[in-house]
């Protein structure tokens, strides 16, 4: 794994030192022309990135084309080289990768060991032991605070000899039910550091939420705080959990951190963690992983029912989110870096998380609201942490741009070299809006594609060429290693520009999932059976005629609410539990805030159908209680039966035309069983409509 290319990589991307240079000598900085051509207009370009000492000279005349095809047909020295040196090894590997998609068989670094809180807090507190690590924007504006490297190591090894001391061993799982705060990434942290996997729940889940996924995980410790704090308001967390553990017979013990100074019901299972951790040491060896055990799980919907925990492993996760970060963002050193996203999501984790602290970052954990306690929330933060990057939903952006501009433009947000959007493709007044109104037209805005299960970003305008254009609402370029394809219906790969088709991966990358847990049957059947030897990843793409790849959205039952995937089957069941309903139909329709709301179609039993409306609230209640508030359809409309084909499956369709009131062309009805339903239910939605118009 040395060599002259291989030299090369490793001493620049190794090290943060690329500068993708164009075939003209370029000096200590790169620009990227914004080009907007859906108005014909060209926007202001920007300074993209300072210049960054020690450039290797066998990089100092390749081009991100270079980079980006010698990442995809030489996979083993582009990835080798640059993990040899990036990571710290505890053991070298001595194979790079060992993959067949067809099989579902992933493999990276094989033999090597590391320790990934390692990579993410020793590493750095050796060079720079009080450099901010990161910044807790808590709820409240103006009372953050400041952990550095040194401090958040004491605060995981302590953490991490509080777990081992009550029995937490190796691969263990272990739910953490927190909110955004530095206990939640030290909790992240000191699992990492003694082999246990964490598994984080988001901490606006239901109590059943919450206990079907330490059911599955099969989960024996529990770590939460007693309260939370979000928009000026206090939450229980705690008695969410007595709630879920209830129905949890793995569950050993729970630790409890103090996020309020309210006192809370202890139980026999339950341990004040502040009080324990304030006894331990703050050293505590580091377990070497090897690269292919797992770091975490996370439960992302699918289109059935029952959620699925998505594996990802130690070593090419965390390179894929180390570089991703790097190179996607712009980052340099020194730079401060706003995500606002929740740990309880991917985003989080890779971007709040594993890759800032992976390369020394400064890292922003954002609290509370968009709105909070006013529409100038983001922008505030902006200028007084002096955020250089700024990393957010497009649900928020729609919100906030509602909002006069004098809420955004009353701040200093000069130190903003990058905008970034997440969740959801972004649409192009939110774009624009971000762009000119929070950038000033200054700020490359990238759009980026990614997914739970590909652990990174993998489209998304930058890196790019210096000078190379960024167009609004769109990804448009692979990461390096990512080979984008797009498929046909019959499973043809689709050539040229100017087409659409089914986004497939058409070669492994690091920072993929490895399986799902205890079901590595239904991770084949989800993304690899659908498109032999491709990695399918449920969305539709459009590749336009300059080669560029615009995401056009899902193309099966799991719809994006707030940028908060979930599957319409999983609501279902929640409706499906009601005694009075002997079956619903869920689908996802365009909400200008949101993005996507689920519209409920529901069947009632005739003994119920004189109180509808009370119906109705209970079953707004059980999604609430079953999944979260988000969850609940924003529209139920109580139907006689729905639409199916002879073969008893729903035709959703028809049910999507029907909610969006676009019944001139609904295509081939032939295969219902009875294309009567069809009329009944455009009738009840017309009578659903005039009604919520009297209101």
């Amino acid at each position: 794994m040395t060599g002259r290319v291989s030299i090369g990589l490793l001493n620049s991307l190794a090290r943060g030192n690329v500068i993708f240079r164009s075939k003209k000598c370029v000096r200590k900085s790169k620009s990227v022309v914004l080009i907007s051509r859906c108005h014909a207009r060209s926007l202001s370009s920007s300074s993209i990135s300072a210049a960054q000492p020690d450039l290797s000279s066998h990089l100092a005349g390749k081009t991100y084309s270079d980079l980006y095809e010698l990442s995809v047909k030489d996979t083993e020295t582009f990835w080798g080289s640059i993990a040899k040196e990036r990571l710290a090894w505890t053991k070298p590997f001595d194979q790079v990768t060992d993959c067949d998609l067809s099989s579902g068989k992933i493999n990276w670094f094989l033999g090597g060991q590391l320790n990934v809180s390692v990579n993410c807090l020793d590493v750095h507190v050796a060079k720079d032991p009080d450099r901010v690590a990161l910044i807790w924007e808590k709820d409240e504006p103006g009372t953050e605070e400041r952990i550095t490297y040194r401090e958040l190591l004491e605060m995981t090894c302590r953490l991490a000899n509080t777990l081992k001391s009550y029995g937490v061993q190796r691969r263990e799982r272990v739910a953490i039910y927190m909110p955004v705060s530095t206990m939640a990434v030290a909790a992240m942290m000191a699992c990492a550091r003694i082999g246990a996997v964490h598994t984080v729940v988001f901490a606006g889940f239901s109590s059943e939420a919450l206990a079907g996924r330490i059911q599955d995980a099969q989960c024996k410790f529990v770590i939460t705080c007693n309260q939370g704090v979000r928009g000026g308001r206090i939450f229980d967390l705690k008695s969410t959990v007595d709630k879920a553990v209830k129905s949890c017979p793995s569950v050993r013990h729970v630790f409890v951190a103090k996020r309020t100074n309210n006192s809370v019901p202890m139980g026999k299972l339950d341990i004040s963690l502040d009080e324990v951790m304030a006894g331990q040491s703050s050293v505590c060896a580091p377990e070497p992983m090897d690269s292919e055990e797992m770091l975490f799980m996370l439960y992302t919907s699918g289109s059935t029912g029952k959620p699925k925990g998505i594996v990802h492993t130690q070593a090419g996760y965390l390179l894929y989110a180390s570089l991703t970060h790097q190179y996607v963002f712009d980052y340099t050193p020194g730079d401060v870096f706003g995500c606002v996203a929740d740990i309880g999501w991917i985003t989080g984790h890779s971007y709040v998380v594993y890759g800032p602290l992976c390369n020394g970052a400064t890292s922003v954990l954002f609290e509370s609201t968009p709105v909070y306690p006013n529409p100038g929330r983001y922008w505030e933060t902006v200028q007084r942490l002096r955020i250089n990057q700024f990393y957010g939903a497009p649900t928020a952006i729609r919100l906030l741009l509602k909002y006069e501009e004098n809420w955004v433009k009353k701040y200093d947000r000069s130190s903003l070299k990058t905008l970034a959007s997440v969740g959801e493709p972004i649409n192009h007044e939110a774009w624009e809006w971000f762009h000119n109104v929070v950038g000033d037209g200054r700020c490359p805005l990238v759009d980026t594609w990614w997914q739970t299960e590909t652990g990174g970003v993998c489209i998304a305008p930058l890196p790019a060429e210096p000078g190379a254009e960024i167009r609004p609402a769109m990804a448009m370029r692979p990461f390096f290693g990512i080979q984008p394809a797009l498929l046909g219906e019959k499973g043809q790969i689709i050539t040229g520009n100017d087409v659409s088709g089914a986004l497939c991966i058409s070669q492994p990358w690091p920072g993929m999932a490895r399986t799902i847990f205890g079901d590595h049957q239904r991770f084949m059947d989800a993304y690899f059976k659908p498109y032999q030897g491709q990695y399918f990843t449920g969305d539709g793409a459009y590749r336009t005629e300059d080669g560029y790849y615009q995401i056009t959205g899902r193309m099966d039952d799991v719809i994006n609410i707030s940028g908060h995937r979930l599957g319409t089957a999983e609501i279902e069941d929640a409706l499906d539990e009601h005694p009075d309903v002997p079956e619903t139909a869920v689908i996802g329709i365009p909400h200008e805030i949101k993005g996507e709301v689920p519209f409920a179609f529901v069947v009632l039993k005739e003994s119920a159908s004189e109180n509808q409306q009370a119906v109705v609230e209970e079953l707004r209640h059980l999604v609430a209680t079953k999944i979260a508030k988000y969850a609940v359809p924003d529209n139920f409309l109580v139907v006689k039966r729905l639409p199916k084909t002879r073969s008893g499956k729903i035709m959703r369709r028809i049910l999507r035309k029907v909610a969006m009131q676009d019944t001139s062309n609904l295509g081939d009805v032939s295969t219902l069983d009875d294309p009567s339903v069809v009329s009944e239910i455009i009738e009840a939605h017309k009578h659903y409509r005039s009604h919520a118009a009297k209101k």
